[in-house]
């Protein structure tokens, strides 16, 4: 089955690459580093702590394990790979020139062979489930401890994998070892060949999120700067699709508040322009975060037009729509709003983080609607019942509190394979 994947990788070499090379032409960061897709222009290291987060979401929850891991590890270089353009923007604006970032290469032998003889990793962190049967097998014939990370398995795919079971449970025998969200998710691991040995069930490092020291004071600035301390609510990480049920959400809400501000920020930079065109086709009035001016009294929605102020963003509102799950698109992170205390409104499409929905649904800590009225009617029932947006708040909190301590338990576990036993 090894050699057929492998046929199959070059056979869908040739789309893989029209499809990035044409997604260049509406954002250019997907011509940036071309090459390290198929195996070329990485950086050269003698040894390094690799770690691979597929977009912004991993890479916002690997946060706070790259910190730990280069205060621990000071001798190491840190890589974070990423699959998008908008994780690497992710990267270089949390941490600068302090880690290295390549873009992962496509699964062809060739450019895996050249990726680790590029960047040699001492171990490899893979956040959550990416599984990639070439990678993982590069780093078995090489003696290189991997981890999944949080890992996860949802009970819709485990069917799916089944289907390709001798070639999953080869991908997980080359020394694999699997920290598990749940034991849930351990169950399905195992029963999909993985080593009951290397299986250990850690928690989700997404709980241990770290909020940077001056955010809520960053909020309140541009709320006050920006916004003109009006009430406000956040729709974020909006796909497309979204953008106009939110808007009639947010039409139909200034009928009842007049002086409402919504806060628009689409997921991917480049449809901020086509979001943009939309609101003003919706003739509501509106400001960009790049126009780099205050709203007035007239304006109803505020663009996020930028990367990395997301959570700023969400400190700066009194309400908060996580988006990508009014369209099936599985939802995005609910425990950045929930470290804010903020109260929190879902689509039905959470699939992505299931269990997590789930939990925060069963303790009165999310409000899940179906359509863009149910969405109008659940913000403005928080914003006239002040004490109710609290304590769905207060619940939210209380779930990232209560859930953290998932990256001690990995630290645990990484650091004997770091050669440093504590």
């Amino acid at each position: 089955m090894q050699f057929f994947y492998n046929l199959l990788t070059w056979i869908l070499l040739l789309p893989f690459s029209a499809y990035w090379v044409l997604r260049g032409f509406a954002n250019r960061a997907y011509w940036s580093k071309l090459g390290q897709r198929f195996g070329f222009g990485f950086p050269q290291y003698e040894r390094c702590i690799w770690l691979h987060a597929v977009s912004v979401g991993e890479v916002q929850a690997a946060l706070p394990l790259v910190r730990e891991l280069m205060r621990r590890f000071p001798d190491r270089d840190v890589l974070v790979s990423t699959v998008t353009p908008t994780g690497a923007a992710r990267v270089e604006a949390l941490f600068g020139d302090s880690v290295g970032h390549c873009y992962i290469p496509f699964e062809i032998p060739t450019a895996v062979n050249s990726f680790y003889r590029s960047v040699n990793p001492e171990i490899a962190l893979i956040m959550e489930t990416e599984i990639w049967p070439n990678l993982y097998r590069g780093s078995g014939i090489r003696h290189i401890p991997l981890v999944l990370v949080s890992a996860r398995i949802s009970p819709k795919s485990v069917p799916g994998y089944r289907r390709l079971l001798p070639l999953f449970r080869e991908t997980l025998s080359h020394g694999i070892i699997i920290a598990a969200q749940s034991q849930a998710d351990a169950d399905r691991f195992l029963s999909l060949g993985a080593s009951e040995a290397r299986t250990r069930v850690t928690g989700n490092i997404k709980f241990d999120i770290q909020l940077d020291d001056d955010l809520a004071e960053k909020g309140t600035a541009i709320r006050h700067e920006v916004f003109g301390n009006r009430p406000t609510w956040i729709a974020a990480s909006t796909h497309s699709g979204e953008e106009k049920l939110v808007l009639k959400a947010h039409r139909q809400l200034l009928e009842q508040h007049p002086d409402l501000l919504l806060v628009l920020v689409p997921r991917h930079p480049e449809r901020f322009g086509q979001v943009l065109e939309l609101v003003e086709k919706e003739r509501l009035a509106v400001v960009s975060r790049t126009e780099h001016r205050s709203c007035d009294a007239s304006t109803q929605v505020f663009l996020g037009d930028t990367m990395g102020e997301l959570p700023m963003f969400y400190a700066a509102s009194d309400i908060a729509f996580v988006a990508g799950s009014l369209v099936p698109i599985g939802g995005h992170n609910l425990l950045e709003p929930a470290a804010l205390e903020m109260p929190i409104i879902s689509g039905p499409h959470v699939f992505n983080a299931q269990e997590i929905a789930d939990m925060f649904i069963e303790q009165d800590a999310c409000r899940i609607v179906n359509d863009w009225q149910e969405l109008a009617g659940t913000v403005g029932e928080l914003l006239d019942d002040a004490a109710t947006a609290r304590r769905i708040g207060h619940n939210a909190y209380g779930i990232v509190e209560a859930n953290r301590g998932a990256m001690h338990k990995l630290l645990v576990l990484l650091d004997p394979l770091l050669g440093q036993v504590r």
